[in-house]
């Protein structure tokens, strides 16, 4: 009979109102701390030039998360790190290349271009036509 009471007594306190404190810390799940994609540091970003081979860009940066048959040319190194299931950093740093050539850097939205080759020198002047 004790037991029977015990055992009423907890099931009804288990359905009681919900403005009991919060679970403690040491009862709450664990979560891991989940880093998915390739970490990218502000050194490697610096050491980043235009110009750059597709092997050099390789050996600098890493094999690209995302590398897309249809889009060859393009190269995606995306990263992100949750904490105790909260989003703490998310990056991503996408490269564009013409042929074998870095020519285009989007940075989390900040785009950078290689200088044209017309840009960088200027167009020669006519002379003009002696009477």
């Amino acid at each position: 009979m004790r037991f029977r009471l015990i055992a009423i007594s907890l099931l009804l306190a288990s359905c009681s109102d919900m403005s009991m404190p919060k679970i403690p810390t040491l009862l709450a799940p664990y979560k891991m701390d989940i880093r998915q994609g390739n970490a990218v540091s502000a050194e490697m970003r610096e050491r980043l030039k235009f110009g750059m081979t597709h092997k050099q860009v390789h050996a600098l940066m890493g094999t690209p998360l995302v590398s897309d048959p249809f889009h060859a040319s393009r190269w995606d190194y995306v990263y992100r790190f949750s904490h105790q299931g909260e989003l703490v950093d998310n990056q991503r740093l996408t490269l564009y290349f013409d042929g074998d050539a870095l020519v285009r850097i989007d940075d989390n939205g900040k785009l950078s271009t290689a200088p044209t080759q017309a840009a960088a020198t200027p167009e020669p002047v006519a002379a003009p036509e002696a009477h």
